[in-house]
């Protein structure tokens, strides 16, 4: 299901969707028709605006956090031309960030990478924009307890996006070391094996919520 209030990008995104074999079942253009279209026939996953109309606010966000919380488990896909911080947090917190993205428009240009996004979200996996996560750091910067000082440093640094490699070089220790500091943060966290696909995003929204 697609919401979205501007019609050429709502239809690119439909016909874009329909190409690559995903069938779309409803395609709108505000959140309270989203909202009653999920109610009268659940999606497989919804992809959304943020800014739409009624209010022409984070309507569409709003709405997708509503959903998530009136269908646990429901797979969302947020595309936003910015980063709505009062809910953002909100719904990549909701079913402990289990089916859930928030991805810059501009990232749909990547087509390759949004249809891995879209069926990442879809089996329950979690998506966020390199720069939505910059944005949220900016607003917490409070230290996990459980973790040790280290351990805090290694994660904020994972939050910027670096790689262990980078990790490594930055904080002059192997990559080893760094696998192992990670393992830590990952055990102290409580992020369980079953969600390897998507540990270290849960943890650093785990850092963006402390």
């Amino acid at each position: 299901m697609v919401a979205e209030d501007a019609v050429l990008l709502r239809e690119g995104l439909v016909g874009l969707l329909e190409r690559v074999g995903h069938e779309v079942i409803a395609a709108v253009g505000d959140a309270d028709t989203l909202v009653e279209a999920v109610r009268a026939d659940r999606p497989d996953l919804i992809v959304t605006d943020v800014r739409m109309p009624p209010s022409l606010g984070d309507d569409g966000l709003r709405s997708a956090v509503q959903l998530r919380e009136e269908f646990p488990g429901l797979p969302v896909l947020v595309l936003s031309q910015y980063v709505e911080r009062s809910y953002a947090l909100r719904l990549l917190d909701s079913g402990g960030g289990a089916g859930v993205g928030y991805l810059l428009k501009e990232r749909v240009s990547a087509v390759t990478d949004f249809m891995a996004a879209i069926g990442q979200v879809a089996a329950g996996g979690t998506v966020v924009d390199p720069e939505v996560i910059h944005q949220l750091v900016r607003l917490r910067h409070d230290p996990l307890e459980r973790l040790s000082p280290r351990e805090r440093e290694v994660l904020a640094l994972i939050a910027e996006g670096r790689t262990n490699a980078n990790l490594a070089a930055h904080l002059f220790i192997s990559e080893a070391a760094v696998n192992k500091h990670i393992g830590n943060i990952f055990t102290k966290l409580d992020l369980p094996v079953a969600t390897e696909g998507h540990r270290r995003v849960l943890a650093v929204l785990a850092y963006l919520r402390s």
